[in-house]
């Protein structure tokens, strides 16, 4: 199970912090959307040759699914903070929207 060690809220800060320091600011939205949709693919990527029939091209291609997470996730932040986005309550309010809509979708499991 994954641990809380710190909220969402204050890794969107941290991300902010890091972008006004090193990054030279936010790029305009639809830069940071294609970022995002190239790290969506790099994502893609590790798991069709981790769990489909693509095999990498070379052994020195040892990128893992949880890096290429963190890199689509880092890119999703960028957007929210952009457009002031708090993530935390967004996700809070989809959770809700989805056991309301799917209540009664699914097989239940527990």
């Amino acid at each position: 199970m994954i641990k809380k060690k710190e909220s969402l809220f204050e890794l969107q800060k941290q991300v902010d912090e890091w972008i006004n320091r090193y990054g030279g600011g936010y790029w305009n939205p639809l830069s940071m959307f294609s970022a995002l949709i190239e790290e969506a693919g790099e994502l893609a990527r590790e798991l069709n040759c981790q769990q489909g029939n693509k095999p990498k091209k070379s052994e020195k291609e040892n990128v893992r699914i949880d890096e290429e997470t963190g890199d689509l996730l880092f890119a999703l932040i960028c957007i929210a903070n952009y457009f002031e986005i708090d993530l935390e309550q967004q996700l809070k309010k989809s959770l809700r929207k989805f056991a309301q809509r799917d209540k009664n979708r699914y097989k239940k499991t527990r």
